[in-house]
């Protein structure tokens, strides 16, 4: 099996639907910050030996800050990589943290202590030379964090109505691990379980947010139908509980470096 190969059919499928938008996060940025910012996060726990006030990092893919932000509180420096501007424009103001408006591919950054990816690489169509470029930005240890599960979130149930599946696949963990050891790298591996909820400040907001990764199959009515039915009030949030995910976090010491 060619490992990579296989990664890049499931990413080209993926990317004939809503991933493609480039749109689609900076829109989904405030429902993002909202789900993300109540749940406990046992990434943290994974990094914590390896974190002290002199160490530096790189977050390739820092979203709404939901690792940088906590993680300076730990550290001498962080600089956050993040495409998104809606992104970027949810991640806390620290004195040290820089944000850097790029890409991982085409970003112009120091190499720090550690670099953490978490998340991000279900969309990238080469990651053989993307997880090069963390390997050489990162001078103590790398992680990177994947979900083995499948996409916890009301549009899977809603196309899997309206199209008889649930839309096209993401890589995942086991993806992760067999292409790492492609590439000759033998990682550390800690699996992590958590419950994940979706957060939305109203139902528009999860509507739209729905028919954006459904994509052509999308009805209007039975998806707000659906989302009627799925969706629980918090306060003045509607949440959508998607349930125990399972994710995985890879971790090792870039090769070469002692």
């Amino acid at each position: 099996m060619d490992w990579e190969k296989r990664w890049q059919e499931v990413v080209r499928e993926r990317a004939a639907g809503t991933h493609a938008d480039p749109g689609y996060w900076d829109r989904r940025a405030p429902s993002f910050a909202r789900s993300t910012r109540t749940r406990t996060d046992e990434f943290l726990s994974v990094i914590d030996p390896y974190l002290s006030p002199r160490k530096t990092l790189i977050d390739a893919g820092a979203g709404t800050g939901r690792h940088a932000t906590p993680l300076a509180e730990r550290l001498e420096w962080v600089t956050a990589v993040e495409p998104s501007e809606g992104m970027r424009g949810q991640i806390a103001h620290k004195d040290n943290i820089t944000v850097v408006a790029s890409t991982w591919e085409d970003a112009v950054v120091a190499p720090a202590d550690l670099v953490i990816c978490c998340h991000v690489l279900y969309g990238v169509e080469r990651p053989a030379p993307f997880i090069a470029k963390l390997e050489r930005s990162a001078t103590e240890r790398v992680f990177i964090m994947l979900r083995e599960s499948d996409l916890p979130h009301p549009a899977a149930a809603i196309r899997k109505r309206l199209a008889g599946e649930a839309g096209p696949g993401l890589p995942r963990f086991s993806d992760l691990f067999m292409l790492l050891m492609q590439l000759g790298v033998a990682p550390d591996v800690t699996f992590l379980r958590y419950t994940s909820s979706n957060r939305y400040g109203n139902f528009e907001e999860a509507v739209a947010d729905s028919r954006a990764l459904v994509g052509d199959v999308w009805d209007e009515a039975v998806g707000r139908t659906m989302l009627e039915d799925m969706l629980t009030r918090e306060g003045d949030d509607f949440v959508f509980g998607g349930g125990t995910v399972l994710s995985g976090v890879a971790h090792w010491r870039p090769q070469g470096k002692s």
